[in-house]
């Protein structure tokens, strides 16, 4: 018998494919060759050839599995359950789910009730009535069957089997009624109650009302509700901090470093050793500074420029993380799971434990610190004609702050200047460039679009004071030019060398939010150029267009919201904000983990080798799901924050800009408070009002009324409820009254940003 010469007929991937089990040879040849289980796809293939359910006895003969192998032949079939790849019905055949008109996906809860089936393969999302979502909790995939049609025309489901349970752990209140006890999950996606066992500590008996974290025990079922078992007690709701404490357990954000983590930072020495040094070379000399915010502890980059004929040197040193964090090791598992540092008021859940991003990772003033350096060479124009990649030791020369910077530079403050002393030539090198990299912006046609970032101040108990805007000042875009033009290079050095690399991509518009754009610029006599493929510099020039009317706003805020968000991917499509051909993250390791993986790259390529850390589209759809993890959780502090703020002014009128129209209402944001909350469709007035989102509006059937976006109004807060994170406002009667017809009421919104330095 020749080993190679075997079909693959009986079980895919094996070496004895074609021979039958009843033959003496074939145990002699399988006791040799360890024979393997049928593969998955064999299974698969199997199943979709007899065209019916088949029953565990006749698939184990038609797969040739012995009664030996019955056990792990099991498992295998109930994991393929598990991935939904295979479906048991109630006879206990087993059958494929899409031959049975079934469908798979993820469950996604509203906090009505109801919820939906999101198919893995698309399609329209399946409706669930609340007693199908009984069956489940938020987050659970699921095999789910069409078994007609709501009342909203949407294709409704039946929940046939449970494949995956998402949620182990619930953070919710306790609440007591008619002596049962039950715990509100703190994630209004979750609308069951989980009933109370008994605690296993008499220590972890909670008081009523109380924030505590439960275990499932039981998840639900047709026939009964989910069993939980506390095994954290967090404290009561308003004590100061709790805020983050429940956004960190209901985001499952990790948030306390393994052992394993801190045995290996213990290992970490303090300072540079001389051993480091090794093919590095030395720019203790150069007069790097670092430039950030006021409360910053964790300094990612330093920079320095001078001039060179008509061009400029920029010199942007990044911390050197890689140097500390090897692949695979602890360190590398928990950054990888955490994504990026998480930045709450008042407190930041880091990436990297504190020895490492405030200490041995951080670029502090006059200590020697290993950094990666992208050493450039400029035009006069901004263009960059060579750069240079090189590991390095640095010696920071001044922790400056945008504000010291500014003043020195900006505002020629005397004393500010005196300050910096021999580092102020260097400091006006640098806006030198910069004023030159902001035209070379312009030029290229990348969109600014104006925004106004807002900033909480607490007082001495934790609690906010008022909410401020927060001016971005000519230092922060200094500093941001710097890190654009140091990621490029990144780009452009990886992309040159073939190395696969986590590029920073964004898309345009898709063509269906381009067709609405159109239509809406339209209905105000005004285009966007470029076409069906509109490029960066075509919004721009439109932006530009309409500086200084009153619906600038408007317009504006219409024209982002056309645009899709900015992922982590492998696939270099560019990045269309930016206008950049290529474009990726190399200035932020300390909190950013595709930028440790970048610095990776670029050293595996200095050394002709290839970092191959996995899967790069994978890699990238988790930093992308992990940085959308953050910005949830963060908006969820700063939504309760705000609402405790905003709880002791019940009854107060603001004045404010619509910031969102919806179905159920209009969202306003507070001028000078900062704050935004709901109009509900009931308090609009007497009236029938309908959505109209193409014109991004609201409006009376009878009486013509139009709420649109960015238009002024004057609103009376009514109520606060802090569980559901929501501010309800009703209209003050005379700011309802409806524009003249023909003119359009617009006005400047405020529209918070989540601040950024890249």
């Amino acid at each position: 018998m020749k080993k190679n010469s075997m079909s693959n007929k009986h079980k895919q991937g094996g070496k004895l494919s074609g021979i039958r089990r009843a033959d003496p040879e074939f145990e002699r040849e399988r006791a040799k060759y360890d024979y393997p289980l049928p593969s998955r796809e064999y299974i698969l293939q199997v199943l979709a050839e007899q065209g019916v359910p088949v029953a565990l006895e006749r698939l184990c003969a038609l797969l040739d599995v012995q009664p030996q192998e019955l056990v792990d032949f099991g498992r295998r079939l109930g994991a393929m359950a598990r991935d939904a790849q295979l479906l048991q019905n109630r006879r206990g055949d087993w059958l494929i789910p899409g031959k049975a008109d079934l469908i798979r996906g993820r469950v996604e809860g509203h906090r009505d009730g109801f919820g939906f089936l999101v198919p893995d393969e698309g399609g329209a999302d399946l409706f669930l009535a609340e007693k199908e979502m009984a069956k489940v909790l938020h987050g659970d995939r699921a095999i789910a069957r069409v078994v007609g049609i709501d009342r909203k025309g949407r294709p409704e489901g039946k929940i046939v089997e449970v494949t995956e349970r998402a949620n182990t752990r619930v953070v919710g209140r306790v609440h007591q009624e008619h002596g049962v006890w039950f715990v509100v999950a703190e994630n209004k996606r979750i609308s069951q109650d989980i009933l109370l066992a008994p605690p296993a500590k008499k220590s972890l008996k909670p008081a009523n009302g109380q924030v505590v974290v439960v275990e499932i025990v039981e998840q639900p079922s047709k026939q009964s509700q989910p069993i939980g078992r506390i095994v954290e007690i967090l404290g009561n709701y308003a004590d100061p901090g709790m805020e983050i404490e429940i956004a960190l357990r209901k985001h499952d954000l990790p948030f306390e470093f393994s052992k394993a983590v801190q045995a290996e930072t213990k290992k970490l020495p303090d300072e540079v050793r001389k051993s480091d040094w090794k093919g590095r070379e030395d720019l203790t000399q150069l007069p790097l500074v670092t430039i950030d915010g006021e409360t910053a502890k964790d300094f990612d980059d330093a920079v320095y420029c001078a001039r060179q004929g008509k061009g400029y040197r920029l010199v942007v040193a990044i911390a050197d993380v890689s140097h500390y964090v090897s692949p695979g090791s602890a360190l590398d598992k928990e950054a990888y799971d955490r994504g990026n540092s998480v930045y709450f008021p008042r407190r930041v859940i880091p990436m990297l434990p504190e020895k490492l991003s405030n200490g041995l990772c951080s670029l502090n003033p006059n200590v020697e610190r290993l950094c990666m350096v992208c050493d450039m060479q400029l035009a006069g124009t901004g263009d960059i004609k060579r750069y240079r990649f090189y590991p390095a030791v640095m010696w920071s020369h001044a922790r400056l702050t945008y504000t010291e910077v500014a003043a020195a530079l900006y505002d020629k403050d005397a004393q500010a200047r005196g300050k910096l002393g021999p580092l102020l030539p260097h400091l006006e090198n640098l806006d030198a460039l910069f004023r030159v990299l902001v035209k070379a912006r312009q030029k290229r046609g990348a969109i600014d679009f104006e925004t106004v970032e807002t900033r909480m101040v607490f007082d001495d108990h934790g609690k906010i004071e008022r909410i401020e805007p927060y001016e971005r000042n000519d230092a922060h875009r200094l500093i941001e030019e710097c890190m654009l033009a140091a990621n490029v290079c990144a780009s452009d050095f990886l992309k040159e060398r073939e190395h696969p690399a986590l590029y920073r991509i964004h898309e345009g518009p898709t063509p269906e939010k381009l067709v609405k754009l159109r239509d809406f610029l339209g209905t105000f006599g005004l285009s966007l150029g470029g076409g069906e493929e509109p490029h960066a510099k075509d919004y721009a020039k439109l932006i530009e267009k309409i500086q200084g009317r009153p619906d600038k706003q408007l317009l504006q805020t219409v024209m982002l919201r056309s645009l899709r968000q900015a992922i982590y991917s492998p696939d270099n499509v560019g990045h269309f904000g930016l206008a950049y051909e290529s474009y990726t993250h190399f200035t932020s390791p300390i909190r950013r983990y595709p930028d440790l993986m970048i610095h990776r790259s670029i050293k595996s390529a200095l050394a002709a080798r290839r970092y191959e850390p996995g899967d790069w589209s994978d890699i990238g759809l988790h930093c992308s799901a992990t940085e959308r993890r953050a910005d949830e959780a963060t908006r969820d502090v700063e939504a309760w924050l705000k609402g405790y703020y905003m709880q002791d002014r019940i009854g107060e009128a603001f004045a404010g800009s619509i910031s969102a129209v919806v179905p159920f209402g209009i969202f306003v944001a507070l001028d000078d408070v900062f704050v935004e909350g709901l109009v509900h469709i009931s308090e609009l007035g007497a009236d029938y009002f309908h959505f109209d989102e193409a014109a991004h509006a609201m409006v009376g059937e009878r009486t013509g009324r139009r709420f649109r976006l960015s238009d002024r109004v004057r609103v009376q807060l009514m109520r606060v409820d802090l569980e559901q994170n929501k501010i309800d406002f009703r209209l003050v009667p005379e700011a309802a009254k409806p524009p003249p017809a023909g003119v359009t009421n617009g006005g400047e919104a405020v529209r918070r940003r989540v601040p950024s330095r890249r």
